[in-house]
């Protein structure tokens, strides 16, 4: 009976020494992790540098932005007209083939000394196979043929050659519409520097130059964003010499560069910036950026239809609404100014209207409902 005695108590105490061994392997373990946990690597104080040195950056060009505007007037002049984006690039201009636009004749046309325009004159698709190898004298002799003329008055950015813009001429032309579509002065291939001056003259030049060799056919001028300014800038300057524009048609139109300018993608962040109407918005107006929408449809009497997307993200639809109000006020007429909304589900946004397959009927019937 000792012996039994004696054997448990040894083995309590064996017991005991391993838990207390286990306990300290625990404990081990225990600060084995503390110690790792306590090892991961802190970010390197050369790359805390360089943040912090970016965020600063960041900051003065925020703040000097604004201040530079006035002092260096040709920041806006390129924010507005974004003339030097050629987009798309690598293309040859005297070539409209490439663009699989076979039925265009490229030609320059002089609107001022110095001042040469690159003009795309795309013809009616019932004479593409006629059109086959002709020369620009006989692209000039189609327009007096009695089929309808557009004259497209592109926005700002990129040239003639952007795609959704060869879209609205391919367009107009499976129509049977006779399309001119220009680059102003600065734009693609056409030479001088852009002003709202400049652009108008430009298109002043362009519609007298159709005019002279249409004989009895409509000439109609759609202007698309910044061109919606361009094409009422051109049709009340010919009301003053007492030509009333057979049509226009303005698609994504805004009520007056200053107000487009608040809706600028540019600008979001600097709404908020303390002065931000006397920095970019008066700066704009001193330097003779106008395009006034509003004030010239209070004035013009041409026939208007506006066409705009619920969801364009440059424009908001709510200036189409106001210009339509004017117009409808000043022509007192329902039958001359209409409205044509795109379901913001489409998702046009600003440059896809001419994808809506009812765009050819919308256009069709405005164009049926001008006097001869």
């Amino acid at each position: 009976m000792q012996r039994t005695g004696v054997s448990v108590s040894k083995h309590l105490r064996m017991r005991k020494r391993t838990g207390d061994h286990d306990s300290e392997e625990q404990k081990t373990d225990g600060n084995k992790t503390k110690v790792s946990l306590s090892a991961q690597p802190r970010p390197s104080p050369h790359l805390l540098w360089w943040f912090k040195r970016g965020l600063l950056a960041v900051c003065v060009i925020y703040v000097s932005v604004p201040f530079m505007m006035p002092l260096f007037p040709d920041i806006i002049k390129h924010l507005v007209y974004s003339h030097r984006v050629r987009v798309p690039f690598f293309v040859d201009h005297s070539q409209p083939a490439d663009l699989s636009l076979n039925h265009t004749m490229n030609m320059y046309l002089t609107s001022e000394q110095g001042i040469s325009l690159g003009v795309w004159h795309t013809v009616p698709e019932s004479q593409w196979k006629e059109a086959k190898g002709k020369d620009l004298e006989w692209y000039q002799d189609s327009l007096g043929a009695g089929n309808p003329i557009i004259i497209y008055l592109h926005g700002n950015g990129g040239t003639r050659a952007a795609s959704h813009r060869v879209g609205v001429i391919n367009l107009l032309s499976a129509m049977d519409y006779h399309v001119l579509a220009l680059d102003y002065r600065g734009f693609g291939d056409s030479t001088g520097e852009p002003t709202e001056v400049g652009i108008t003259t430009d298109t002043l030049y362009l519609y007298q130059w159709v005019k002279a060799r249409s004989g009895s056919s409509l000439v109609v001028l759609w202007g698309h964003s910044l061109g919606t300014g361009v094409a009422t800038n051109t049709a009340v300057k010919l009301m003053e010499h007492g030509i009333v524009v057979d049509g226009v048609i303005i698609e994504g139109a805004y009520t007056n560069i200053r107000q487009k300018g608040a809706h600028h993608p540019f600008g979001w962040f600097y709404w908020k910036f303390p002065g931000f109407e006397y920095f970019f918005l008066d700066t704009m107006a001193e330097n003779n950026i106008i395009f006034p929408n509003d004030e010239n449809l209070k004035r013009m009497r041409s026939p208007l239809l506006i066409l705009h997307a619920e969801d364009d993200n440059v424009v908001p639809i709510h200036m189409a609404q106001q210009l339509y109000e004017i117009a409808q006020s000043a022509q007192n007429s329902e039958n001359r100014v209409k409205m044509v909304p795109f379901a913001r589900s489409l998702g046009y946004l600003h440059n896809g209207l001419y994808k809506d397959p009812r765009m050819p009927n919308i256009i069709g019937e405005f164009v049926h409902s001008l006097p001869p």
